[in-house]
């Protein structure tokens, strides 16, 4: 089975799970942060990486059902970590490193910006503290010398939109033609 086939089937078979506290559910989220994406005129590697920013979510609970009630009690599943070393296989850093920079971007925003906090869910607040709370000067200018720090920050902000259970989006398979051109690009 390709990637693609992949994370389509992920979605189909564990997407329908809620989205740990939330008001909607993981594939929701996907969709409306890829959407976001696409909204703001995203590379295809863009929209990919907001589709796909917390499949480490969705592979924790493939492999472990228990990993689901783990996180919800505000544990850090390190989800970042785990989808940056699956996608990373398949998808060059356009993809892997803002899904493996979101979670750094959230204590990012969360230092450099006293009003950011107060855009995040009470879910978003509570992982803060589990994830390291807000980043320390030296850990500030690590993250800005990363080559794609910008692109996490986007996608972080795809996050913190995406949890409205009322938004409207396209289906998974409209993401499809997104997810195949990143991968070719990929490839080059």
């Amino acid at each position: 089975m390709n990637i693609i086939d992949k994370v389509m089937e992920l979605f189909v078979h564990y997407g329908h799970r809620i989205y740990f506290g939330e008001a909607v559910t993981q594939r929701e989220h996907a969709l409306q942060a890829a959407t976001l994406a696409e909204e703001n005129k995203g590379s295809a590697s863009l929209i990919t990486a907001a589709l796909l920013h917390d499949i480490g979510h969705i592979i924790n609970i493939s492999e472990s059902p228990a990993a689901e009630s783990l996180y919800a009690d505000t544990a850090d599943d390190l989800h970042e970590e785990i989808g940056y070393r699956w996608l990373s296989v398949h998808y060059g850093p356009e993809v892997s490193d803002p899904v493996r920079l979101h979670v750094p971007a959230k204590r990012y925003l969360c230092a450099i910006d006293e009003d950011y906090i107060k855009l995040l869910s009470k879910t978003s607040v509570r992982s803060l503290h589990g994830q390291g709370g807000p980043m320390t000067s030296g850990e500030i200018k690590a993250f800005e010398s990363e080559i794609f720090a910008t692109d996490a920050i986007a996608v972080r902000r795809w996050d913190d939109e995406a949890k409205d259970p009322n938004r409207k989006t396209p289906d998974l398979l409209h993401f499809r033609i997104y997810l195949d051109a990143a991968f070719n690009e990929s490839a080059c």
